[in-house]
């Protein structure tokens, strides 16, 4: 592929941006593609950082609505090319989040600047599925913040054309258990560590996860076992044992409030637990008028989002931030992801409504 038309119907934007594998790390030829597009629609001022895309308008509107979307997928499993069955599409990235990305660009190429209510920025970024310290719109905050500068940021995340307000936070944490080395025909020598994780993961099959309502928004937590891995060999009574834990976290507690309940959730047991990552949430923000007004304009009671994701960034920076997209979460990073493509052209047609503030949402 050559070229990206960004005027083509969502669904065939979709596929052509599918059919350009994108695994974290590997985005630059995808970048490249959208970068060229971009600088052909006129009236856009359009930047680059590493493999994001940026681009905006200056027309001098009031507010500024920020547009945002990820180029890279998880690994490929057996799903390329795309291919569409009915009214389903398939392959890697449709659901998260090529489908998303699609729509974006169809409103940057084919909504006229006389239309626009407000102000608009676009951010396609690199590496969301990988580690945080690599995400390009994290390193975007760092290097460029006023690139994201807005009074509403909309992240079109997977979210089966909801509107998902905030996000959970997360944090992992490895708890060990220690024993004594032994023979295992003479066990009566030491301490079994593996054995003694047992306590960790009964207090972990006990605990029973708060939820709370914010902004109308419930949210549920959640403290799982996600890992354990000890053993020295088959002879040996293991001195070790560590078991990786993921706490999901509701946007009322703070990263060391998060911490400090996963360490009193263990307290008693003789382990150590230490906290090896987190992220914080975000609140739902649904009271800044630009999210109020977007949330009237869907016409959908919003929902809380379960899962980690960039809206958390924009919080931070103290910007209002929505999930809405048309890809469906339960799908994303399946060997069947896939989109429903009623569903692109719905998203499309909810943001080319508001950011020209009509009401003909069908």
């Amino acid at each position: 592929m050559t070229s990206l038309d960004l005027t083509a119907d969502g669904a065939a934007l979709t596929a052509a941006l599918v059919d350009v594998p994108s695994v974290s790390g590997t985005e630059g030829p995808l970048a490249d593609l959208v970068e060229a597009a971009l600088r052909a629609v006129d009236g856009l001022e359009v930047g680059r950082d590493g493999d994001t895309v940026l681009a905006r308008t200056s027309l001098g509107r009031a507010r500024r609505v920020l547009l945002a979307g990820h180029l890279d997928t998880v690994p490929v499993a057996d799903n390329l090319p795309s291919r569409v069955e009915g009214t389903r599409m398939y392959g890697c990235g449709t659901s998260d989040m090529k489908s998303g990305v699609a729509v974006l660009l169809r409103l940057a190429a084919t909504l006229p600047a006389g239309e626009l209510a407000d102000d608009l920025t676009l951010v396609c970024y690199d590496n969301e599925e990988v580690e945080a310290a690599r995400n390009g719109l994290g390193r975007v905050a760092r290097t460029r913040p006023e690139w994201l500068a807005a009074d509403l940021a909309v992240l079109l995340e997977p979210t089966s054309g909801l509107v998902e307000a905030g996000c959970q936070g997360t944090l992992r944490a490895v708890v060990t258990t220690r024993g004594r080395r032994a023979h295992s025909a003479r066990s009566w020598l030491g301490v079994n560590a593996v054995h003694a994780a047992a306590s960790v993961l009964d207090r972990l099959a006990a605990y029973r996860p708060r939820s709370v309502e914010i902004d109308g928004c419930a949210y549920r937590e959640g403290l799982n076992a996600v890992g354990i891995a000890g053993g020295v060999a088959g002879n040996v009574l293991p001195d070790e044992c560590r078991v990786e834990v993921n706490f999901r976290f509701a946007p009322d507690r703070s990263e060391v409030d998060a911490a400090e309940h996963v360490h009193a959730v263990f307290a008693g047991l003789d382990v150590t637990v230490s906290i090896v990552d987190s992220a914080p949430g975000a609140l739902p923000g649904l009271a800044a008028p630009a999210a109020r007004d977007f949330v009237a304009d869907v016409g959908a009671v919003p929902v809380a989002k379960y899962g980690w994701t960039d809206v958390s960034r924009f919080a931070a920076l103290g910007i209002p931030a929505v999930n809405f997209g048309p890809g469906d979460p339960d799908l994303a990073h399946t060997r069947d992801e896939h989109v429903l493509l009623p569903r692109i052209a719905r998203c499309e047609a909810v943001l080319r409504a508001y950011l020209a503030r009509r009401k003909d949402l069908g």
